[in-house]
């Protein structure tokens, strides 16, 4: 085919691609392209939002006139095909792999622990690669031998916006670092590189050498020449229109005009579908980006004109660069202060695709909450507009009163004026008169990265310095995102500054029209929080220059305002120096005692799979490729919590393009169940029959060609509901308690209660009666969505590739669901892309649905759930209502506690009925005394809640912190003496715990809670931070040490290994990788039993041992994936079956030591394979009755700081021990401490898990449901793992890390509780109340609208008032 105009040429990884652009709807996007075109599949489909940074990859682009690449990361999932018309795209792929050698990027993921899971690794691997590229284009010194220019403060940013849920991200930015030319080799933690206490030079000597010369060429040459060689290289296409002039444009659009019911859609990257999903199918698309005045950037003396497509991260170019004709220094600074705050919109990959025309089209059109437009209102800025072919000029507020733009306006450019040069009169003290001040401010739930703010804001300001004091000679501010339909200027309170000299009084009435002015429409979440936003922010641009009188310095231009200092901004005594927060990480220390007892068990040894996840050759179930004739499936869900279905239809009563067919219950074979859900703890309905019971619950499935076409199909779906004689829903927890809804415990899974209550509440001098607690949900975020793929085989069987925790229960639901025999049913599991509880039940309807649909139509059928679905379907963690009673002496020791809990199951049991003995075995850390409950499993019309990380034990245990603060403030004593008074003895321990409780020498907490007071520095640091919150107005600390004792079971599990003739070893176990190192584990535990034969070449034996996907009709009986032993377990069962092995070889080595001198590995075992001995065992191991039960011990210290005018917490540094007993791999635990750590963060401090009114989820996807990313874990990270010696008991003395120490995590959120009652206390002051009651409820999660609310909504207007009694002035 030759080039021209129809046909798409590009490069991916070096080899040429041509389309034919009208093959290809022009809504492919690239990742589609990539994933359904090509080979590849490191590109992932995760959020489909540009959130994640899931499917990254490097766009290269080339200028034939300067010839000059230009390279950057975008996103794959929003970026459309036709679009990279002579682009190359480089994905992880292209950087290296198995076969030719990997690259060094992909060495130091793996080397440096920084790939648990592995579905997000790929993307962050490009984003570092394209830091690299970039940085070899800045000016200055080349850095060292084997690095990069990149700074480490680049490096780290390079993966910002990229979500991981399993590392908890220290690893990953160590692995980034490790590139720049300012690492500190000694910051860098633990890897499997070096060993402690080796010189910089041997650790440089070791890392995988990096030489940027060597690096891969991003744009081919061969590309090169073609686009040299064509006449243009824009693509038009029947449906695809790239228009090089804006009278192409014009005519584009006048034939678009004429034509009738022709959707057209304008673009340039694209991104906003991320946000608002468009259902709207166009027919033709746009593209702006090649129209020169669209796309070119003008300066002069007036200012700035950008234009309209061009992308937001050249627009920052070039507001940051030095610019010419700019004659003013502040009119320059005000550009790179706009150029600064757009660094922290979006993603690097989402602004290097959007534009900034399209940013403000968005929020003209759909109200879009944007940064770019107050920023741009506040300094008055102009547009030129489009509309029916007349070009206008408009003030930026004219643009966003008009009514809302149709595609036929086209936003042209926009003007950023210059601020022009002042005339300074300085004075005798030679300070200047007059200056122009600029400020910048959000609010958002994380630094950076794809977060709405909850109030954006700017001021622009003239000031005069006068011997009375400040004057504003004139002023500007502007306020968006806050509940209104655009940004608006703030007219009422720069009218009443205009001329005023700034006093106290000045401020006070300012701060007053800003609370008139700036008010959300109805309906706004957290309204008053964002009205006080605007106070604070308007309150830290003007009251520095209140309070000293002068304008002393151009803080306002680069740095933050401080405010914090009670002394006029005089640093604090130097013994307690202000800790300078970075704007991502510091550093953080790891501490490991390997163990040579088992070698190779106990080295920290690199993940199995971590290469050949970085460079994307890791296969996940969506990678398979699609068989032939393939389908594909999506749920049509319920939005009601209960009514029956009357019908689905579509709105057009015709089938959606694509659609084979509808799955529902009346599809179920004869002899088969509507079953989607079957364990020994209940069933569920795979599709509602005539009555729905919660919003989410399936209620059937649509086939068809395409997962976009699937999809589309599923959102398009009406279910006619009908409600009719019907109760209302079940919604509450309460309500449940009212209508006797509830699911019984099994018994013997019941909790058992310690002790007398009555006589302890006697024994107690004081008492807290009925205080109540809710705990909210929490959702999966596995980066890897559900998916399974079905695949009829012959004689009425089926192969199923499911992504589960537990293929053995998906197996027989399926078997049950179509009425088959088990031996029909096949169900295999490699990897897991993240699970977290959340791949163990939920994953079994979407195996069930896709086999049920396969059976039926008699062709492969795959199912990939989009982002949305997953998080409406998922369930989650268990909410619950708590409501405790707990009797204590003035000592603070508790006598006794109970507990009402109710929880919320939804409508069918899940897991539900291990929650109450997981929540008091969690809770129990403490000794109460004695100890009663009553525990109710509340049955509801929501969805079905399932075990998530830690299931019930996180919340007993933050339960147990709460009680343990209220008795602290009620006693007005330190809350860590209390916590040290009722940690258990020995003794108490057992009552407790009983069997689980173990020997004396295996109870470590005490010890590590002494440990870790002088590690973490607790006492020292406790005093500072009373001297730093005694010194600081507005910023506040607080520390907390928490403990962690939980319980946890060891499962049966089977195994089965076996000797090749070469002797390799190829192992098979019940347990599944889902990142947390099982497979590496198994590895090092069969090295280590195999090597006990003692022959030559066992040494590397790890190296030759091979752990294979999971595969029902292979290794029965799997059991379930959980509860943080299963990798124990299956470490267990291999030995058993290597002994059985070993066994046998034993008696044919000591016959071939008499004949031979000496024996190796591979010629043992060739005689043994030749003498026709097995070489296979399998086995299945049980755990003994009376020590399959164990207590985990750890504790954790956390400092926080709180902003008390924004609610923002920032966790300063947290401490970490844990005992792992021996650790198999002390760099694999490290990475489930860590990862486990920084998913609670999640839940106690940001992911809000949040419903409509009928139980809907409405977190529904990255811009409204917060995970943590790199810019919001602890600054400084400090953990160590303990080896606390030999457990007789103990599998090889390891003990479980998966997750207990998610539970630590309580100790953020008990820092912030002490930070903000510092906050009150000072609050409380200002008010001149009498009494300070120091017990708050602080929520779950404790985000910044909590925090802010605690500390005082009118913190501002008290603290003024204040001045103003005291000082007299108006």
């Amino acid at each position: 085919m030759e080039s021209g105009k129809d046909v798409l040429v590009f490069a991916v990884n070096g080899k040429r691609y041509e389309v034919s652009s009208d093959s290809l709807h022009p809504s492919t996007t690239l990742l589609d392209f990539l994933r359904s075109h090509t080979p590849l599949k490191s590109v992932k489909l995760s959020c489909g939002e540009g959130g994640c940074g899931a499917c990254v990859v490097l766009q290269s682009t080339y200028d034939p006139v300067n010839k000059q690449v230009e390279s950057y990361t975008v996103n794959a999932c929003l970026t459309l095909v036709h679009s990279v018309n002579y682009c190359a795209i480089t994905t992880t792929e292209g950087l290296g792999n198995s076969r030719d050698g990997f690259h060094p990027i992909h060495e130091r993921f793996a080397g440096f622990h920084a790939s648990q899971c592995g579905f997000c690794t790929p993307g962050m691997c490009v984003s570092l690669f394209s830091a690299l590229v970039n940085a070899e284009d800045k000016k200055g010194p080349d850095p060292p031998t084997g690095f990069s220019k990149l700074t480490v403060d680049e490096a780290e940013k390079s993966i910002a916006g990229h979500f991981c849920r399993c590392t908890g991200y220290r690893p990953i930015a160590d692995a980034c670092k490790s590139f720049a030319s300012d690492v500190d080799m000694e910051d860098l933690g633990i890897n499997s590189f070096w060993k402690k206490g080796e010189s910089d030079e041997a650790k440089i000597s070791k890392l995988p050498f990096y030489n940027p010369k060597d690096d891969i060429c991003a744009y081919p040459e061969f590309l090169k020449v073609e686009v040299d060689a064509a006449m243009c290289l824009n693509v038009n296409g029947k449906s695809w229109h790239s228009p090089l002039t804006l009278k192409e444009l014009e005519s584009s659009i006048e034939i678009d005009m004429a034509a009738d019911g022709t959707q057209t859609r304008l673009v340039v990257g694209d991104t906003g579908m991320g946000y608002y999903k468009e259902l709207d199918h166009y027919e033709n698309y746009i593209d702006l980006k090649k129209v020169p005045e669209l796309s070119s950037i003008r300066r002069d003396h007036t200012g700035i004109v950008i234009g309209a497509a061009v992308t937001i991260s050249h627009a920052i170019l070039a507001l940051d660069e030095e610019t010419k004709g700019v004659q003013s220094f502040e009119g320059k600074l005000i550009y790179k202060k706009i150029a600064s705050h757009l660094k922290k919109i979006a993603t690097e990959s989402v602004r290097n695709s959007a534009s900034i025309g399209g940013n403000l089209v968005m929020a003209q059109r759909f109200s879009f909450p944007s940064d770019i437009v107050t920023i741009l209102l506040c300094v008055g800025s102009k547009v030129n507009l489009m509309t029916d072919l007349r070009h206008e000029n408009l003030t930026l507020e004219e643009f966003l009163s008009r009514p809302s733009l149709d595609q036929r306006s086209v936003l042209l450019s926009i003007q950023v004026p210059c601020w022009g040069s002042l005339t300074y009169n300085f004075s005798s003290e030679n300070k200047p008169e007059t200056r122009l001040l600029f400020k910048t401010y959000r609010a958002s739930s994380r630094p950076l990265g794809n977060a709405l703010p909850y109030l954006n804001a700017a001021f622009i300001a003239v000031v005069s310095s006068t011997d009375d004091g400040v004057v504003i000679k004139e002023i500007q501010m502007a306020f968006g995102a806050f509940g209104t339909k655009h940004a608006k200027r703030a007219s009422a309170v720069e009218n009443y500054l205009a001329g005023k000299v700034l006093s106290v009084g000045v401020l006070y009435e300012a701060v007053k029209l800003i609370r008139d002015d700036v008010v959300p429409e109805k309906g706004t979440s957290d309204a008053l929080y964002r009205s006080s936003l605007a106070v604070s922010y308007l309150f830290q641009f003007l009251y520095p220059m209140v309070e000293t009188g002068t304008i002393f310095s151009n803080s306002w231009l680069t740095e933050n305002t401080e405010l914090d200092s009670k002394n006029n901004n005089k640093k604090v005594d130097n013994k307690y120096p202000r800790i300078q927060k970075p704007t991502i990480l510091s550093s953080g220390k790891q501490v490991i005692q390997s163990s040579k007892e088992y070698y190779p068990v106990g080295e920290p040894i690199t993940k199995s799979g971590a290469c050949i996840q970085a460079s994307g050759e890791a296969v996940y179930v969506d990678d398979i490729p699609a068989p032939t004739n393939c389908l594909y499936g999506a749920f049509i869900y319920s939005t009601k919590p209960l009514a029956r279905v009357k019908n689905i239809r579509f709105s057009s009563n015709l089938l959606p393009n694509g659609v084979s067919s509808i799955i529902t219950c009346n599809d179920i074979p004869r002899g088969g169940q509507n079953i989607g859900v079957k364990s020994m703890l209940g069933t569920e309905t795979l599709f509602a029959e005539d009555l729905i019971e919660s919003t989410g619950q399936r209620v059937a499935l649509v086939v068809a060609d395409t997962q976009k076409h699937a999809d589309r199909a599923a959102s398009l779906a009406i279910i006619d509901y009908d409600t009719e004689n019907l109760e209302a829903p079940i919604l509450t927890v309460e309500e449940a308690v009212e209508k006797s809804s509830f699911f019984e415990v099994i018994p013997f899974l019941r909790p058992t209660q310690v002790g007398n209550f009555s006589k302890g509440m006697a024994e107690a001098d004081h008492s807290i009666l009925s205080t109540e607690i809710r705990l909210p949900s929490q959702y999966y975020f596995y980066m890897e969505s559900q998916t399974a793929l079905a695949i009829p085989d012959e004689d009425n069987c089926l192969v199923v590739h499911s992504s589960s925790q537990c293929p053995e229960f998906a197996h027989k639901t399926i078997a049950v669901c179509l009425g088959i025999p088990e031996n029909n049913v096949r169900v295999i599991t490699r990897r897991v892309g993240g699970g977290f509880g959340g791949k163990a039940f939920k994953s079994m309807p979407v195996a069930a649905a896709c086999a049920l649909a396969a059976h039926k139509l008699c062709r492969p059928v795959r199912m990939y759930l989009n982002r949305k679905a997953d998080m409406i379907m998922a369930g989650g963690r268990h909410p619950m209502k708590i409501t405790y009673s707990v009797g204590f002496k003035s000592n603070g020791k508790i006598t006794a506690l109970h507990l009402d809990i109710l929880i919320n199951a939804g409508f069918s049991p899940d897991v539900s009925v291990i929650i109450p003995g997981n929540l008091i075995g969690a809770l129990k850390k403490y000794d109460w005394g004695s100890l009663s409950f009553d525990i109710k499993l509340c049955k509801t019309n929501h969805s079905s809640k399932s075990a998530m990380r830690g299931p019930g034990e996180v919340q007993g245990s933050y339960i147990a912190e709460a009680v343990i603060e209220h008795v602290a403030s009620t006693l007005s004593m330190e809350v860590d003496s209390v916590r040290y008074r009722n940690l258990h003895t020995y003794d108490s321990l057992k009552l407790f715990y009983e069997l689980s409780a173990g020997e004396l020498v295996e109870y470590t907490l005490p010890s590590i809670w002494d440990r870790l007071a002088v590690s973490s520095c607790f006492e020292q640091r406790t005093e500072m931070i009373k001297l730093f919150n005694k010194n600081n107005i507005w910023r506040k600390r607080g520390l907390s040490r928490v403990p962690v004792v939980m319980k946890v079971m060891q499962r049966p599990s089977p195994g089965k290994v076996s000797i090749l003739s070469d002797g390799s070893v190829v192992v098979e176990v019940g347990g599944i990788e889902l990142g947390q190192g099982l497979w590496t584990k198994v590895k090092q535990v069969t090295a280590y039993a195999l090597s006990s034969i003692q022959c030559d070449g066992t040494a590397d034996l790890v190296e030759r041992v091979r752990v294979v996907q999971s595969d029902t009709l292979s290794l029965i009986q799997g059991g379930i994936t959980s509860s943080s032993t299963t990798s124990e377990s299956s470490c267990e069962v291999v030995r058993i079956c290597c002994n059985i092995l070993v066994e046998r070889l034993v008696p044919l080595k000591e016959r071939l030591q008499v004949q031979r001198t000496s024996l190796d590995w591979e010629s043992l075992i060739l005689q043994a394979h030749s003498g026709g001995l097995s070489l296979s065992a399998s086995s299945y191991f049980v755990p003994d009755s009376i020590s399959r039960q164990y207590l985990n011990y750890g504790a954790a210290v956390c400092e926080v700081e709180i902003d008390m005018l924004t609610g923002e917490t920032t966790i300063l540094q947290a401490d970490i021990i844990y005992d792992c007993g021996q650790s198999m791999n002390p760099a694999v635990d490290m990475g489930q401490i860590e990862g486990a750590f920084v998913q609670g963060i999640g839940f106690f401090m940001s992911e809000e898990y949040l419903t409509n009114s009928d139980g809907l989820v409405v977190s529904d996807s990255t811009w409204t449901y917060k995970i943590p990313t790199i810019d919001t874990i602890p600054k400084q990270f400090n953990v160590e793992v303990l080896n606390s010696g030999h457990h007789e008991k103990r599998i090889l003395s390891s003990k479980a890390s998966g997750e207990p120490p998610l539970l630590l995590s309580a100790s953020v959120h008990c820092a912030t509780r002490a930070a903000i009652k510092e906050a009150r206390k000072q609050y409380h002051a200002w008010s001149s109340l009498v009494t300070f009651d120091s017990m708050f409820d602080l929520d779950v999660p404790a985000t910044m609208p909590v925090v802010k609310q605690l500390c005082g909504l009118d913190s501002v207007e008290i603290y003024l008032r204040r001045l103003l009694s005291t000082s007299g002035k108006n």
